[in-house]
């Protein structure tokens, strides 16, 4: 079983630097898919509520502890707090909830998912919740970030919360946060692959002592499944010759070069396979260093591509302008 080292977030609390992601997988194979990735070594899941299998996620774990794969504490679960529930008194009611359905007390980290704010809807309406309302209709909600980052705090200060995660801001909002929060932010998560290195934004976040967490390492190929253009006129990053090159050198598939780049930089990232043996070899990304220059050559690839942006699933959230 391979060795993942962690980090160390600004309130002392260790992260592993490598995770799983829960975003697609599938409903009927997920308490599975959990309960085999945790077989393989995986602790840290990186899960939502509008995932839609958070009830299967915590199947997986229940199943896992049960028969003494691992121990809760051993576990670092993540989830999110959807753009529905910015209300500052929705905020503690859907967090208890995502914890019902996980079967858990407690979540490790627990993010803001976007800094968009929508009208709620009750969960035994629509659940679980998406980008419209009951009425399939996109209506924004009055909520502030401030206010729903102070009842993240309150989470946190209750212990339902271990961590405060905030997810696909910029830089302006983040120093915004800055003059008024209690408690900073532990981690930000956000879109990051050699398309799209966002350094000066990870250099704040390294300024401040704020993790960061990498979602979409491998670029375009979760977004062709989604039938996104732009993701379908990109080269797959599997296949660019300087991410094959230094594969080859390293004896080593290329997606863990691309992991490896990122956890390198003490970048934790979160992908997903269900395949047993992508599983083993996405978590062995830590046991072998890149030369400086591989790095550099690397993030040289940078084009400032965004995929996973609200315009580029038809709505008008320029939130990235």
């Amino acid at each position: 079983m391979p060795s993942v080292p962690s980090v160390k977030l600004n309130n002392g609390k260790e992260m592993p630097l490598v995770g799983f992601g829960l975003w697609k997988v599938d409903n009927a194979t997920c308490a599975d898919t959990v309960y085999n990735a945790i077989k393989v070594g995986y602790r840290l899941f990186d899960g939502a509520c509008d995932y839609g299998n958070e009830k299967e996620s915590g199947e997986g774990v229940a199943r896992a502890i049960k028969d003494g794969l691992v121990k809760r504490e051993e576990l670092f679960i993540v989830s999110k707090l959807w753009n529905s529930f910015h209300d500052k008194e929705r905020v503690g009611p859907i967090c208890k909830k995502q914890l019902e359905d996980w079967g858990v007390d407690y979540f490790d980290l627990y993010y803001i998912h976007f800094p968009i704010a929508l009208k709620y809807v009750d969960p035994s309406v629509k659940y679980p919740p998406s980008w419209t309302d009951e009425n399939d209709e996109l209506k924004p909600s009055k909520a502030s970030y401030q206010d729903t980052y102070t009842a993240m705090e309150e989470l946190y200060d209750q212990g339902l919360i271990k961590a405060i995660g905030i997810s696909n801001v910029q830089g302006s909002l983040l120093l915004d946060i800055e003059r008024y929060a209690k408690h900073m932010p532990q981690v930000l998560q956000i879109e990051h692959h050699p398309y799209l290195t966002q350094e000066p934004l990870v250099g704040l976040c390294k300024d401040r002592k704020i993790a960061i967490t990498a979602y979409s390492s491998f670029g375009p190929q979760s977004f062709v499944e989604l039938d996104m253009t732009s993701a379908k006129d990109t080269e797959l990053l599997f296949d660019n010759k300087t991410v094959k090159s230094i594969a080859d050198k390293h004896s080593k598939l290329p997606a863990q070069v691309l992991l490896r780049w990122a956890t390198q930089r003490d970048i934790a990232v979160i992908p997903k396979s269900n395949n047993k043996d992508r599983l083993a070899a996405n978590l062995d990304v830590c046991s072998f260093d890149l030369k400086e220059d591989e790095i550099k050559s690397i993030s040289e690839l940078d084009r400032g591509l965004r995929f996973n942006n609200p315009v580029n699933y038809g709505l008008p959230l320029p939130i990235f302008a």
